[in-house]
């Protein structure tokens, strides 16, 4: 069990790095979109940065924790201390 969730662990953190890394190519990338149609003004900079990379790293973080708490174990441990002896019967 231990091992499992120090590779769950691990494969977390991996995931990560390559989310930050597709957030940032994402930003990139919305900024030389925007600057195809006229100037880059700082609050329109900020705003896409912050937007983009934000909802970039929150939605994909979601998944990424989701998929932790499955392979980590702590999912099966949560649907072994709520079941119930008439869960088992059948």
């Amino acid at each position: 069990m231990v091992a499992e969730r120090a590779k769950a662990w691990t494969d977390f953190k991996r995931m990560l790095a390559w989310i930050s890394v597709a957030a940032v190519l994402m930003v990139a990338g919305s900024l030389w979109y925007l600057s195809l149609y006229g100037p880059l003004y700082p609050s329109m900079v900020f705003a896409t940065v912050g937007g983009v990379f934000v909802s970039t790293l929150l939605g994909c973080g979601l998944f990424a924790a989701a998929f932790f708490s499955d392979k980590s174990g702590h999912d099966r441990d949560v649907t072994d201390a709520t079941r119930t002896s008439d869960d088992t019967a059948d």
